[in-house]
Formats: structure tokens, C-alpha cells, sequence
């Protein structure tokens, strides 16, 4: 699994305004792409991704290698355009709104209701399902949900990583606290027992007790691994109305900041602390995080608490798709299908968990992950990934999720009222979730 990507941090507002341009190149020509026909002769491929890992970049262009061999007469080349994390979305958009469009390239979930509703993604449905031997069936509804419009497929969600607990066993032990995996065999691991273990922890190691890694007060979204347990969302269903004054919102939030506040469980703002020095008794991340582990000190990962609904699992998505304004999206669409292939799926979940049942057991995945057990796995990996739901998404989020952030700023301080926060964030972002 990658730590690429499986990153989740702001990106810039004007990645808002180049999607919204996209939508408009595309206003015209979205329903029937050029370039649907099979090319007089062989065309090249290039795909955008935000990976610079030299191990999977060597296979995504071993499998592509054999893809040209099998097809000489469809493609000449696939090349993969690694761009930087931070301007990969600003830098995508650039492209396809400046009519340099790659054929394929990744896409963050969050940002994925605005590529499939702005017509900027090619139909891949038919492409997949007619594969030979693609067992399109095998992919996870779940997984796919985020990708679909009107029972269409406009992405394949090749990243599917869970988030979990990741736990320094020495910290909690000599704060003699109980051992979160006895707890969740116990069926005792809840958000409050994780409160009261990391605050303890923390009281003992002078260190941080429970972090929520990248949120760092700006990347509120990955709150979703706390309020989701509550069941909370920040908006609804159809994304048409703001649900932050939820009763549930509203209890999810009061536990956070009673947690940094009164507690002392999570970090204060201007606090930075990093689980994988050393510097706190947990941290929620993805599980692709664990090759940042080594051994200097005992540790352990678990998979999320329960909290007042439950246990709600909660995952990262990254998906692949062929862009509509492209030269060759059908041969870009068949490309994606030999990629994502069940043979070539098995080699990419060394570092990418599958959206395809079939895979998503331990054994499959302890290939590429060996400072994880097939116990850890399972519970974390193949467990966490059923049913999960995903950061929040809308077809308007990057200017959602500059405005909510900023709104939230009121909230970090001690004394501050949650509810009528959370009501004025709700005004404010009212006008964005309808347009």
C-alpha cells in the first residue's frame, strides 16, 4: 500500500475554478467524444498520477509494456506523468481546460462528484464489462459509489485504504493503561476509552496522547473518522443541505473539542506531533501509513473505535479515469481495462487495496505489506473496507472546503460555543452546497 496515496492535504482553491472551466470546454462534446473509433494507427498513452515511488512506477509501466506487446497495432507507448501532490489536481485541471489533456490520470475522492458531474470523464461501464475476463461483478458496490452517475461508471476506484488506529504499545503501558487490541476483542473499544487512554498517556509521557494525522486544524474532512461513528455528515445525502447542526454533528464535534480542551487527549492547535517519532500514544491515519513504522518502539494498529452508532469504517479512495476531451478515450478505456484486470489488480494491491472481493483477503495483501500480520490485515484491511464510507465529497467542495475550514477556526479555542459555530459555518457554506 502507498503512503502517496493515501495523503490527504489542502489543495488550492483555484482547483475549484479549473474544474468549472473543464465543465465548460466539455458543455458541447462531452455526450460523444472525438476519438472514439479505433486510431488508423497505434497512438501513445500518458497518464497523470501523484506517485514519484520508483518501485510502482516500475510496475505500472512493466504492466503497461506488456500491454504494447499484446497490442502493437492499438498503442505504441504509455508513459506516467508523476506530479506533485500539492498542485496535482490545480495542475490536472490546468491541463484538461487548456486542451492538453492526458488520456488517464488519478483522482482524489473528495474532488470526484466535480470530474464525473462536469462531464469531464469518459464512460468506462461498457469497456470494463465487455473485458474479457474482467469479472466486473467482482467489484465492490461500495467502492464504486463515489465513481457512478446514473448507473454509469466514470472512474475505477483503484485505492481503497482503510483508516485505523495505530497505537504505541510502550506509551500506553507505562501510563498502565489497558491494551487497545484486548479492548477490541472485548468489544470494548470505543472513541470514549481512546479519549481516556490518550489523555493518560499523555499526562505520563509529557508527550501527545490521540492525533488525527494531516487534520493539523485545516483539513477538517479527516474528522470523518471521529463524526462518522456518531452518525454524522456534514451535509446530506444529495449534498443539497447542510447537516453540521445536526444533533449528532453537534455531539461529534463537542467530544473533539472537549478532547483537545478539557481532556487533553488530542493536540491544541499549533501542536505538531508525529505518531511515527515517537511523539504521541496513537494516531487515526491509513493503513498504508504502517511503512513508516520501524522499531523504535512497540507498537500495534487497530482498527477504529465504536462510538454512540458504532463502529462506522471509513476509507480513502483514489480512482482512475479516462478523460472525455482526450485524443483516444475508447484505446485509453481498453487500456484501463487490461490495467485494472484481475492479474493486474492482484500486482497493484501491494500497494493499493482493491475494490474487488476477490483480493481483499489477507493473504493476498500480507504479500506487500510484511509489517503487518494476516490477523492485522483482516481486521483493519479487508474488515475496514466493507461497508466504509468515504471523506466527504460534493460537486462543489473545493470551495467548501476552503470556506468550512475557515469558519471552523472559531471552534479551536477553548471556550468557544460549539452549536452556534457550527450554525454560522452552515449560513455560510448554505449558498455552495445548492450551486
Amino acid at each position: 500500500m502507498s503512503t502517496s496515496a493515501s495523503r490527504r492535504r489542502r489543495l488550492p482553491l483555484t482547483a475549484g475554478a479549473g474544474i468549472a472551466a473543464v465543465a465548460l470546454v466539455l458543455a458541447g462534446c462531452s455526450g460523444s467524444p472525438e476519438g472514439t473509433a479505433t486510431p488508423d494507427e497505434p497512438v501513445e498513452l500518458r497518464m497523470t498520477v501523484w506517485t514519484a515511488d520508483e518501485t510502482q512506477l516500475g510496475l505500472f509501466q512493466e504492466i503497461a509494456d506488456e500491454y504494447v506487446a499484446e497490442n502493437p497495432d492499438l498503442v505504441s507507448k504509455v508513459t506516467f506523468e508523476p506530479i506533485p501532490f500539492d498542485d496535482y489536481t490545480t495542475t490536472l485541471t490546468t491541463q484538461l481546460a487548456g486542451g492538453n489533456a492526458p488520456d488517464l490520470g488519478w483522482i482524489l475522492e473528495s474532488y470526484a462528484p466535480e470530474f464525473v458531474s462536469s462531464g469531464a470523464l469518459y464512460d468506462i461501464t461498457g469497456t470494463l464489462q465487455d473485458h474479457e475476463g474482467y469479472e466486473y461483478d467482482d467489484l465492490l458496490d461500495s467502492s464504486l459509489a463515489l465513481w457512478q452517475q446514473d448507473d454509469k461508471l466514470f472512474a475505477y476506484p483503484f485505492s481503497n485504504s482503510p483508516f485505523a488506529v495505530f497505537v504505541n504499545t510502550d506509551q500506553i503501558a507505562a501510563a498502565g493503561q489497558p491494551n487497545p487490541a484486548d479492548l477490541v476483542a472485548s468489544g470494548d473499544w470505543t472513541f470514549d476509552a481512546a479519549r481516556d487512554i490518550s489523555a493518560a498517556s499523555a499526562a505520563t509521557s509529557g508527550k501527545q496522547g490521540l492525533v488525527v494525522r494531516d487534520f493539523d486544524y485545516k483539513v477538517w474532512e479527516n474528522l470523518a473518522t471521529i463524526w462518522s461513528s456518531f452518525g454524522a455528515s456534514p451535509w446530506s445525502e444529495d449534498g443539497a443541505s447542510c447537516t453540521l447542526t445536526d444533533p449528532e454533528m453537534v455531539d461529534a464535534m463537542t467530544w473533539i473539542h472537549d478532547a483537545i480542551f478539557v481532556d487533553g487527549a488530542m493536540p491544541e492547535p499549533g501542536v505538531t506531533a508525529d505518531f511515527f517519532a515517537g511523539d504521541a500514544a496513537m494516531t487515526i491515519t491509513q493503513i498504508s501509513r504502517a511503512s513508516a513504522l520501524d522499531d523504535s518502539f512497540g507498537w500495534d494498529v487497530v482498527p477504529l473505535p465504536d462510538g454512540p452508532e458504532g463502529r462506522q469504517n471509513v476509507i480513502g479512495q483514489a480512482g482512475i479515469g479516462v478523460f472525455a476531451n482526450a485524443e483516444n478515450p475508447s484505446v485509453a478505456a481498453d487500456f484501463l481495462a487490461y490495467f485494472t484486470a484481475p492479474e493486474n489488480a492482484e500486482k497493484l494491491a501491494a500497494y493499493f487495496p482493491p475494490p474487488r472481493e476477490s483480493l481483499l483477503n489477507a493473504e493476498t495483501l500480507a504479500a506487500g505489506n510484511p509489517r503487518l500480520s494476516e490477523e492485522q490485515l483482516q481486521a483493519v484491511v479487508v474488515d475496514g473496507i466493507q461497508d466504509a464510507v468515504t471523506k466527504p465529497a460534493h460537486p462543489n467542495f473545493a470551495k467548501i472546503q476552503d470556506t468550512v475550514r475557515a469558519q471552523l477556526d472559531a471552534l479551536w479555542t477553548a471556550d468557544a460555543d460549539v452549536e452556534s459555530v457550527l450554525g454560522s459555518t452552515c449560513e455560510t457554506i448554505a449558498p455552495l452546497l445548492e450551486g
